[in-house]
């Protein structure tokens, strides 16, 4: 499994990149978690590659940040295969909050 990729890609992006949890961060910043497992390479009743998933959180007060875009650009870079779960805008908070799926062997 090489889930050491995941924050690498993200240290890239010029933000503060934190594992589980965040607290006390600026007005930017990424955590990062692992769920589970998705769907992995089976044969002869064997796993032969585990697939894991997890997800890509990006906060921001920004509206229209410019890093919304360097974060799947790191990931493409970083061969991480991903996709955009959903965009919300959290009342309490005052972040927009972006969520990628992503999934790596």
């Amino acid at each position: 499994m090489n889930i050491d990729t995941i924050p690498a890609a993200l240290l890239t992006v010029g933000v503060p990149v934190s594992h589980y949890t965040a607290s006390k961060q600026p007005d930017k910043y990424i955590v990062w978690a692992e769920d589970g497992q998705a769907d992995s390479l089976w044969s002869d009743g064997r796993m032969q590659e585990q697939v894991v998933q997890g997800t890509i959180d990006y906060f921001t007060k920004t509206e229209n940040d410019p890093k919304v875009a360097v974060i799947p650009n790191a990931l493409i870079d970083a061969d991480i295969s991903f996709r955009l779960n959903s965009v919300q805008f959290e009342d309490e908070t005052k972040y927009i909050h972006y969520e990628w799926i992503f999934e790596v062997v």
